[in-house]
């Protein structure tokens, strides 16, 4: 089984996720970001940004960054 992140963000097409990692130093949490689009009838991730999609990543990650911060607090 994968693991799964453990808080979850959508701004449009923008998926943003945070992911709890045990360290030796303790927790710590990491962001990834995906663009989701659809291929036929199956939606796909891809972690490749057109110029078109760069300033939704940069909405996204500013607007949202309240929401993740208190993600990561509380996970």
């Amino acid at each position: 089984m994968s693991k799964r992140p453990v808080h979850e963000i959508h701004y449009g097409l923008i998926k943003i996720s945070v992911w709890r990692n045990q360290t030796k130093s303790g927790e710590r949490h990491s962001v990834s970001v995906v663009r989701l689009y659809k291929d036929g009838e199956s939606w796909r991730e891809s972690g490749r940004f057109g110029r078109d999609d760069l300033l939704l990543v940069a909405k996204a990650l500013t607007k949202r960054t309240p929401g993740l911060t208190t993600a990561m607090k509380t996970c």
